[in-house]
């Protein structure tokens, strides 16, 4: 694979930055022991354009590529079908790791970025379980998620939810229930989805204007 090169379109900058809130979000949620980095391969002698908990590898941004990676992509531009690749490594410290690596692709399914997960099993199970744990047990109840089959038994579901809140706060008269649970939902965004709008209405008894009415004053 001599002389690769990638010219990026600004669609393509795009893609590779969509990329980078992603790594922070994978490292935080694995914890310390996750190294993940995104890799620009517009110029392999400086391709790391992101890496979170770099220490591990001892690596920053504007990194060269690694020989490993390069050998990964070079296989993934040969083979169109092949475009992640799962192994066992080590890094310079003798360090195991299980790592990951993704073709980010661009304009034309054209291989513009690869992202890169480097999971260190070195960790202490300690250290481990400690990412998966609530810090105390009121962070562990401050969010309820409840999976749903449909976009309907969703907007029911939170539905009921808003309504349990709203009845059971006294200061809230009766003739401002109704608004107060447009609120909630609001909120929460469940007017973004299809026909929510419809479906609220019909399970609070009023009409679709009244709903609308106290969306647009949301807004105001």
């Amino acid at each position: 694979m001599e002389h690769y090169t990638v010219v990026l379109t600004k669609s393509d900058r795009q893609i590779l930055d969509s990329y980078l809130p992603v790594a922070e979000g994978m490292a935080e949620f694995w914890g310390e022991s996750c190294e993940v980095v995104v890799h620009n391969l517009e110029h392999l002698d400086a391709s790391v354009m992101k890496i979170v908990n770099g220490y591990h590898s001892g690596r920053q941004a504007g990194a060269p590529i690694s020989e490993i990676t390069l050998s990964f992509l070079n296989k993934m531009l040969e083979d169109p079908q092949l475009r992640h690749v799962t192994y066992f490594a080590k890094n310079r410290r003798g360090e195991t790791f299980k790592a990951s690596t993704t073709a980010i692709l661009g304009e034309n399914q054209r291989i513009i970025g690869l992202f890169c997960i480097n999971f260190y099993l070195n960790c202490s199970l300690n250290s481990f379980l400690h990412t998966f744990v609530p810090c105390s047990k009121t962070e562990a109840e401050n969010i309820s998620e409840i999976f749903v089959e449909n976009t309907s038994e969703l907007m029911l579901e939170a539905l009921e939810n808003a309504k349990n809140a709203v009845y059971g706060n006294p200061s809230i008269s009766s003739s401002n229930k109704n608004k107060e649970i447009i609120n909630l939902l609001y909120q929460k965004g469940i007017f973004n989805l299809k026909d929510s709008v419809v479906t609220i209405a019909e399970h609070l008894g009023i009409s679709k204007n009244t709903v609308y009415m106290h969306l647009r004053n949301q807004n105001k």
